[in-house]
């Protein structure tokens, strides 16, 4: 069954438009057309089931645009959300009216600030939204604060963990929104960890959090100097920093309670993070939080971990910061693969999850202390 005979003239008109992208309404059956002078419509004038007559529209229109009906479908096949499509075949794709399409153009890594803009036009999703947002050409474009201001105001309505905590962590790249936002942002993550873990990714060096320095910072700052050139230095000095003791004091408020695994994986990856720095060259993931200490030991005691000189030249200059520099090399360890025995046979969450956790978190919240007190 073809489309209706006014709808087939009226469709032809549209597509042969220099279309910039294609939506399609299928509740009020109404096809929008994007071009650099505005939008169109098509408004349906279905002559079978309704479902069955927007099949047969979009295989029209991808007839115009692919040549071929089921084109659609060997797009889909090679660009899928791999990221792999070239730029004109993005720009096809999104002439289809097809949601898996825009899904395909929007985690191409070719994306540009342009197709941002026709992707949201045709499907706005806070998926969507984040997707885009991962790439820094978007971010830094026209599309950043757009898509940010509709991710702040669609947190409310997010239901998993993992969804707030990818879009704190996006909306706040450089630029994106206010310091008003970012402050209502961290008040209301007082309540909700997957807010904190977000921001402890995102600006580990710029919490919202007024924390005084370590009672040494000052004197190992004095004892520190001119070792620009020293990674464990600078680490050191990070910690103990007014920054550095904000961001392990927001690590101790998620530790004692992370919501969902979710939550618990990130607050590993942001801490692992902010010990990348000194992560010691022959590191080697484990699922065994003992062997951690131990490794850290040797790595003091024996310069195991590449970096001998810069280890002994603190030790000589701060004979009492082992601990601390002991502290810093096991944090510099932590890694998902600790969480996934656990996680491999269990799905629970709340207090549940978090004793089952109890074996890793517990240890980690120690050496977290001992970095600030």
């Amino acid at each position: 069954m073809e489309l209706s005979a006014e709808d087939s003239l009226r469709m032809n008109v549209l597509l042969t438009q220099q279309l910039q992208a294609i939506r399609i309404d299928e509740s009020k059956m109404i096809v929008y057309g994007l071009s650099d002078r505005g939008e169109a419509k098509v408004v349906l004038n279905p002559n079978c089931r309704d479902e069955q007559y927007i099949k047969q529209v979009k295989e029209f229109i991808s007839t115009q645009v692919l040549g071929s009906p089921g084109g659609y479908p060997i797009y889909l096949r090679r660009w899928t959300r791999m990221g792999q499509a070239k730029h004109d075949s993005l720009e096809r794709l999104l002439q289809l009216g097809e949601a898996e399409a825009v899904i395909a153009v929007v985690h191409a890594e070719s994306l540009t600030d342009e197709l941002a803009r026709r992707a949201w036009w045709v499907m706005q999703t806070s998926a969507n939204a984040r997707c885009m947002l991962e790439r820094d050409l978007v971010a830094n474009g026209e599309m950043g604060e757009i898509l940010a201001e509709f991710l702040v105001e669609f947190l409310p309505f997010e239901e998993q963990p993992k969804a707030m905590l990818d879009s704190i962590r996006l909306v706040l790249k450089p630029n994106l929104i206010s310091e008003d936002t970012k402050q209502s942002l961290w008040k209301k993550g007082q309540r909700k960890n997957a807010f904190l873990a977000g921001f402890m990714r995102a600006l580990p060096d710029h919490l919202p959090l007024q924390a005084a320095g370590h009672p040494a910072y000052a004197d190992y700052t004095s004892k520190l100097a001119g070792m620009n050139q020293n990674p464990f230095a600078a680490q050191l000095l990070r910690c103990l920093s007014p920054q550095g003791q904000a961001f392990f004091k927001t690590a101790l408020t998620v530790l004692k309670k992370p919501g969902n695994q979710d939550v618990a994986i990130e607050l590993l990856v942001a801490i692992a993070n902010y010990f990348s720095t000194i992560k010691p060259v022959d590191f080697v993931p484990s699922n065994v939080f003992e062997t951690l200490p131990a490794k850290a030991h040797d790595y003091i005691a024996d310069g195991k971990c590449g970096y001998t000189k810069a280890i002994n030249e603190i030790i000589v200059a701060l004979p009492d910061a082992q601990d601390l520099l002991k502290s810093m090399l096991v944090l510099a360890q932590l890694d998902i693969h600790l969480v996934n025995p656990i996680f491999a046979r269990s799905d629970a969450m709340g207090t549940v999850m978090r004793k089952k956790l109890a074996p890793i978190f517990d240890p980690i919240t120690d050496y977290v202390t001992k970095l600030i007190t």
